[in-house]
């Protein structure tokens, strides 16, 4: 089943994200793949990167990021990045 349009999005921004914070120059959106790890032999991020990315993920998708195993796990790849936000934000509506 391909991804929904909201996710795609979300991954989408959460990709932007990384590649503007980390000032990642020459990596685009696309160069990023939805469920390739970001640390290691990924993106090769460092603890550092993580820090400076959860800060923003709190500040611009508003979702808290305590430091935690669940956490971490989170950046193991965009697509659970993705999934941590979903689950983590806040209800909207009635």
């Amino acid at each position: 089943m391909p991804p929904s349009p909201l996710a795609t999005a979300l991954n989408l921004r959460i990709k932007q994200l990384i590649i503007r914070v980390l000032m990642l120059e020459g990596v685009s959106p696309e160069d990023i793949p939805d469920d390739g790890p970001l640390f290691g032999a990924g993106l090769g991020l460092d603890s550092v990167d993580a820090l400076e990315l959860a800060i923003h993920v709190e500040e611009e998708l508003g979702v808290k990021m305590p430091d935690d195993a669940g956490t971490r796990q989170a950046f193991a790849s965009v697509n659970a990045l993705a999934a941590f936000v979903v689950e983590r934000q806040p209800a909207t509506g009635a």
